[in-house]
């Protein structure tokens, strides 16, 4: 299998590894990488079937990812870098920081979820309801609540637009993958990051399932996990803020994440 398409622009340790989330592309990190080139080797991927990376049917499963992501680290033969994951994203970086730990510092993990706990079937259902209302209705009404009203709608738009022309054949079934990822493997590989991690919230999803901004010290069961089970681990909370802070928030994001790039060993 090829290597994943990539961005790589300018210098300096530690690597930062860039992975966006569900139905997105690399762009998602623009004003990171901005940020942060004049001062570090920043790498933004385009996940299989994503951006301008080609999709097999093997990019319906979390795991692909990651180790795409971790076959581009031993690749580049990158030293030790920080890999970012947004949504999605969150699990195939840490996917990949275990599957390549020699290039691996640290993990920044911006505005991830748990979609399955340990024996859950939920994603059947997800598969379920998928099918009958299809990918393009499905996929659009759960971008739709990604946004705060604060927030460009043209920008907005255009990111539920690239979400919901995927390829249905692939992305279908990624999306419902993560549930089923989630439920047989987040306890273990949160368990297993041995590393520096921080997690950046801005939203969760609330009891009539909706995505909805999180509020100052307000915790979740998704972020009680990442307490329990990553020692030292760094939260920091955006709150009013939609699912993608590093677009709609993106000074106060960098400067939760030069914060933590200053306090690494």
């Amino acid at each position: 299998m090829d290597l994943i398409q990539y961005s790589r622009t300018g210098s300096g340790k530690p690597p930062l590894v860039l992975v966006h989330g569900f139905g997105c592309a690399r762009s998602d990190w623009d004003h990171v990488v901005a940020q942060f080139s004049p001062s570090h080797d920043t790498i933004a991927v385009d996940l299989g079937g994503h951006g301008t990376t080609p999709g097999t049917s093997e990019h319906r499963r979390i795991e692909t990812h990651g180790e795409d992501v971790a076959r581009l680290l031993r690749t580049l033969d990158l030293p030790p870098a920080v890999i970012f994951g947004h949504s999605m994203g969150c699990r195939v970086a840490m996917e990949a920081a275990l599957r390549a730990p020699k290039h691996a510092k640290a993990v920044v993990l911006v505005d991830g979820s748990r979609m399955g706990i340990p024996g859950s079937a939920a994603h059947i259902e997800r598969a379920r309801q998928l099918e009958a209302q299809g990918y393009e209705p499905y996929v659009r009404a759960a971008f739709e609540m990604m946004f705060q009203p604060s927030f460009d709608a043209a920008k907005a738009n255009a990111i539920i637009e690239r979400a919901v022309a995927r390829d249905p054949a692939i992305a279908g079934p990624l999306f419902v993958d993560i549930g089923r990822y989630d439920a047989e493997n987040m306890d273990r590989v949160l368990s297993s990051i041995k590393l520096p991690l921080l997690a950046i919230q801005t939203t969760y999803t609330n009891e009539q399932g909706r995505r909805v901004p999180m509020t100052a010290g307000q915790t979740t069961p998704y972020l009680d996990l990442i307490r329990e089970r990553v020692a030292g681990a760094r939260i920091d909370v955006i709150a009013d803020t939609g699912h993608f802070p590093q677009l709609e928030r993106p000074a106060e994001t960098n400067a939760i994440i030069a914060s933590f790039l200053r306090d690494l060993p």
